[in-house]
């Protein structure tokens, strides 16, 4: 049994930044944020448009058979021509996108891509699979000139819920359906992927699965591979389907060579991928803490213990100045617990007693007393989940004043963490400071931990240079990845390799498995039509 799809919004997509256009900062809020970081424009740079860019003729056109369901629109190609990072914005802000893919393909089944594949093939046209483009590491966009034309092949057409089995907890999913969506379809069965990542309105199952994406749950089920029984895939060599499975042990997993592969392997269609009933019971509480050491302390104790949070979040003193969650130094633990069968105020008082026995304080940052348990949490609770969903587009409104306002996140092991923290805070500081002039913030906070360690994710504000602000930031993400490297720390937690992270990536992985890659890539890909540039050469 399956649902159905739902009918489209009509509200317009941003194609030069995140979200809505609707929701974007106006001039007025942008100059306020402005004022209050050094170094900045005096009045923001224009929103830019379409019309502005001069997209050329397509290079290619497809054959015949095919044109029903390729685009030339000039609009569409500029939406498809980059991801949302911070140097995506201020490119498009500048008015320099890099190459825009010459058509826009939405097939609407896998004899559609197989089809595309097969004329791109032919061709040499590369193909850049494309999702809801929420893509934060240059996974989604064409670079380099070894190709004469290039298509981004867009899967959401392929949007729906194809079966559900109830008795087994698991959907047939197709691979372009975007996350408000895909829990639409599985609603009226009463069950959940449960799989939120920051970026869950704009982005679909297969960019989840072909990123290895985190969702907002910190401890548990972090990572899609976590829900994954069996993928279909099509690549210029053929169609892998792998069985449907709650677990196996033979041999190498298929699945595994996918997950990840961010579009270099192949084209994910389809998911078989396992669900839950959806929560009744909620209940959620922040706890201050005056030492940010004892408050890593807290949330190792509470990853080793067997409370399992569904939200673990630790703030610095910084984002939880940024966020609203605190303002008198403190650095702040946001708790969450659910569960669909049973009260959690039991062990969200647990967890809260856990971390007050570090040095934790719950009722408020200043000691006051409050509930110990809450359906929906306190009020520190609220401001961090309202600036958590509303800081991508105060981003893009920091990058229309030639600020520098971006993220990178890691993941590394307890002995290694305190040590890494400070030495990005304090290196990328300074970086900034050398490459601006003007004092950066440089803050952080833990998004995902484990027992044996933890995601710490940080969150760069600093002036930038007027028509150079790509260089400062270039400059300080390659100080933070020279920090993350010589503790060991991986270059990417949970926003995929694309190209921006090549560099630290190529570093990180063994070369036997490098040269594995390589194999596969030249197996499946044999004429290197598939996202070039991403994972390998």
């Amino acid at each position: 049994m399956a649902g159905t799809t739902p009918q489209p919004t009509s509200r317009t997509r941003s194609w030069w930044g995140w979200g809505w256009t609707d929701a974007h900062p106006d001039d007025a809020e942008c100059a306020a944020m402005g004022a209050l970081l050094p170094g900045t424009l005096s009045r923001p740079l224009p929103v830019p448009r379409v019309g502005d860019l001069g997209i050329a003729r397509p290079a290619a056109e497809p054959p015949r058979s095919l044109a029903h369901l390729v685009s030339a629109d000039p609009g569409d190609r500029a939406a498809h021509a980059m991801g949302k990072a911070y140097r995506d914005v201020v490119r498009a802000l500048r008015g320099r996108p890099g190459r825009i893919p010459d058509l826009v393909a939405r097939p609407t089944d896998d004899r559609g891509v197989a089809d595309l594949l097969d004329w791109a093939g032919e061709r040499q046209v590369a193909v850049v699979p494309y999702g809801g483009g929420s893509s934060v590491s240059g996974g989604v966009e064409y670079r380099g000139d070894a190709h004469g034309a290039v298509m981004s092949l867009d899967l959401t057409a392929m949007g729906r819920v194809l079966e559900v089995d109830t008795e087994g907890r698991a959907a047939r999913i197709q691979a372009g359906t975007l996350g408000p969506s895909l829990e639409d379809q599985l609603r009226p069965h009463g069950l959940t992927l449960r799989h939120f990542p920051q970026s869950f309105e704009f982005s679909t199952l297969g960019g989840w699965l072909a990123t290895r994406a985190g969702g907002h749950y910190a401890t548990g089920r972090t990572h899609i591979d976590d829900f994954v029984q069996s993928l279909r895939v099509v690549t210029p060599a053929g169609t892998s389907s792998s069985w449907r499975l709650p677990a196996s042990g033979a041999g190498p997993s298929p699945d595994r060579l996918f997950l990840g592969s961010e579009g270099a392997l192949g084209v994910i269609t389809e998911a078989w991928v396992r669900l839950q009933e959806r929560p009744r019971h909620k209940a959620s509480a922040a706890v201050a803490f005056t030492d940010f050491q004892d408050a890593l302390r807290a949330v190792r104790a509470l990853a080793q213990s067997d409370l399992s949070p569904a939200n673990c979040r630790l703030l610095d003193s910084g984002e939880a100045a940024l966020s609203g969650a605190a303002h008198d130094g403190s650095s702040v633990l946001v708790l969450g617990f659910e569960s669909a069968d049973e009260p959690v105020t039991g062990r969200l008082e647990r967890a809260v007693a856990l971390a007050r026995s570090h040095g934790g304080r719950y009722g408020g940052a200043d000691g006051s007393g409050g509930r110990e348990e809450s359906p929906d949490g306190d009020a520190a609770v609220s401001a961090w989940r309202s600036a958590f969903l509303r800081m991508p587009y105060l981003r893009d409104g920091l990058a229309r004043m030639g600020a520098v306002a971006e993220t990178f996140e890691t993941a590394a092991t307890w002995d290694r963490i305190p040590a890494l923290i400070d030495e990005v805070r304090r290196e990328v500081g300074e970086a900034a400071l050398k490459a601006t002039g003007h004092p950066a913030t440089v803050n952080c906070r833990l998004t995902h931990v484990y027992p044996d360690g933890a995601a710490p994710y940080f969150t760069v504000l600093a002036a930038g240079r007027a028509g150079d602000e790509l260089a400062v930031w270039d400059d300080l993400k390659a100080v933070a990845s020279e920090v993350l490297h010589r503790h060991r720390a991986t270059i990417t937690h949970h926003h995929a390799v694309g190209r921006d992270h090549r560099p630290g990536y190529d570093r990180q992985r063994p070369e036997p498995f490098a040269l594995a890659l390589r194999a596969a890539k030249g197996a499946l890909d044999p004429r290197g039509i598939l996202n070039p540039g991403v994972l390998v050469d």
